[in-house]
Parts: C-alpha cells; structure tokens; sequence
C-alpha cells in the first residue's frame, strides 16, 4: 500500500479561466540521451480535459468486440492503426507489443469505444479517445518509452488504491484526459495519478509531460510523484525521477495537497488550476530539487501555494514556500 493523507471537505468553486494545454506527437529522443537534455515544455493553454478524439481514419485494423480487441492489439506490429468501436465490457485494452521510434502503434477509440481499464507495457504506443468506465484500479497503467495516453475519460476506478492513472518510464505523456470520482478503500489514497521506482518492473520516470487534463472529485492527490529514494522506505534506490511537467491541468481533490513530490528532481509545475480542499497546494521534500512554479490559479482558502523542505530549495525557481511539505 503506497502512502496516504486525509484532506478536508471540498472548498466551494469558484468561476475561473482555466488554463490547459493540448497535444502533440511524441517527440522521439535517441536512446539513452533523455536523462541529460533539457525538460520538456508545458503545453500552450487550452481547455483541460477530454479534447477531439483523433479520427478513426486509415485503419490497418478494427475490432468491435473484446475478442476481435485481444487479436487485433495482441498481434500489433511497428507501424498499425487499430481503430477499436463499442463496449468491450469486462475487457481491458492492453497492449505488450512494441512499435518503433519512426513507426508507432496507434490505438484509436475515436470516442466511440468503452474498455474495463488499459495497460500499456510497451515502447512507442499512442491510446487515443476510450472511455474507461469503472475500471479496476489503476483505470491506466503505463510503462514504457515513448507511450502516449490522450483524450480518454477515467472514470470511477474501484479496487486497489483506486487511482485513475500509474506511469513508469521515459518519455510518458499523459495529455487531455479527465480522470474523476476516485475512491480509496481499506484507508488508501484514490489519487487522480501516481508514479514511485520500487522495483524493475516499476523504473523511475523522466522526461514527462502531464498537460491538460482534468483531475475531478478526487479522494485522495492529484499527482504523487516518487522517486527510487522516496521517504516512503520502499524504493529501489535504482535511477533517478527526473524532468517531470505537471502544466495546464485542472485538479479538484480533498488531501493536503494537490501534488505531492518526493525525491523527483527539475519538475515544472505551471498554469494549473488548483480547486480542492487543500491545506497548500503543491508540496516538495527529500531532495526534489531544481523545481519551478508559476502561473497557477488557487481557489480561496487554500493557505499557500507551495510547502517545501529545506532538501528541495536547491535550483528552486517559483513562489517563496509558506511552509513545510
């Protein structure tokens, strides 16, 4: 069981511009280069939240049922265009087969297609336009490089730690997607999206962009963050989490905070809307180093924007914390 906060009731919410960002490819690195290039950049603002699905156009494959899913995304080359209509019912989309850095494997829900859940353990993958209804948690599951999640509704993940989305790896993103009412069970968090580095099937995480989306009725974190050293005590002590964006997102949940960052280093934090019921808004301890925050919107009566401890001020470039994490 990964660690968990208690928050206050929700503060009432207020009318607000929202700023959010919208998608683009992914940006292919070579390999082994992404640890010592220059973070990513935030989106350009937008609405947070489900976009337009990309359209299910030239499709080397469709399926319209669970079993023709399971074929059609099992059997996945380098390259396809799967465009995927109807429930699925109690089936999860998932995807273990690889496309290439210059020819990716594409997943098309186009908004029409309703799974139990996705699982991506592969490299070059985009899912696109599902809606994921009451799925067993985590509603996604991504591990990999060069894995995109976009314009897909999560919504109600049971079970677990209940949370909407968990990542592991490098070059993740993780764009205009709404993740809502998730509900911890057994005292766990739900949060609306995690990564930690505990082991070799779950790596640390760098260079991520988490850009317009929509995190609603929230039980728990709207991200947590943790690194191979994280003060939870569980972590491999392998890697390092690093360049993390966390920009333009809308995030309404009942913890302390809305973020919460422990031993991840350079994470941008920019023009989010934070709405919750939080004590601060975002918290940084144990060596997160080199962090920035601006251009964020807090609702009334959240105490202060930023709680840090004196580990993570190195390279620190936002507003001056009011506390600690």
């Amino acid at each position: 069981m990964r660690r968990w906060w208690i928050g206050s009731a929700l503060a009432a919410l207020g009318a607000c511009v929202v700023l959010a960002g919208c998608a683009e490819e992914p940006v292919v690195r070579p390999p082994g280069a992404a640890a010592d290039l220059p973070a990513i950049a935030p989106g350009p603002p937008g609405n947070p939240g489900v976009g337009a699905p990309t359209p299910q156009a030239n499709c080397t494959k469709s399926a319209s049922d669970a079993a023709g899913m399971a074929q059609a995304v099992g059997g996945a080359t380098p390259g396809e265009r799967i465009c995927v209509t109807g429930n699925m019912g109690a089936e999860r989309l998932t995807v273990r087969s690889s496309g290439s850095p210059d020819r990716l494997i594409t997943i098309l829900g186009g908004g029409k297609a309703t799974v139990a859940g996705i699982t991506v353990e592969a490299d070059n993958v985009i899912v696109d336009g599902f809606t994921v209804q009451q799925p067993s948690a985590p509603g996604a599951s991504l591990t990999g490089t060069n894995v995109m999640l976009r314009n897909t509704a999560i919504r109600s993940p049971r079970g677990g730690d209940g949370d909407g989305i968990r990542f592991w790896g490098d070059q993740i993103r993780i764009l205009h997607n709404t993740i809502s009412d998730t509900v911890g069970q057994d005292q766990r968090h739900a949060d609306c999206m995690q990564t930690f580095a505990t082991d070799e099937q779950h790596p640390a995480s760098t260079d991520v962009l988490i850009d317009g989306n929509r995190c609603e009725k929230i039980d728990n974190i709207c991200l947590i963050a943790e690194g191979p050293a994280s003060e939870a005590g569980d972590g491999s002590g392998q890697g390092k989490s690093r360049h993390i964006v966390f920009s333009n997102n809308f995030c309404e949940n009942r913890a302390g905070q809305a973020l919460f960052v422990d031993d991840v280093s350079d994470m941008q934090v920019v023009g989010n809307e934070i709405v919750g019921g939080v004590d601060k808004a975002f918290a940084f301890q144990n060596g997160s180093t080199g962090a920035k925050v601006s251009g964020n919107r807090l609702a009334q009566g959240i105490d202060y924007e930023v709680g840090m401890d004196d580990s993570s001020r190195q390279g620190y470039q936002g507003p001056e914390p009011g506390g600690g994490p």
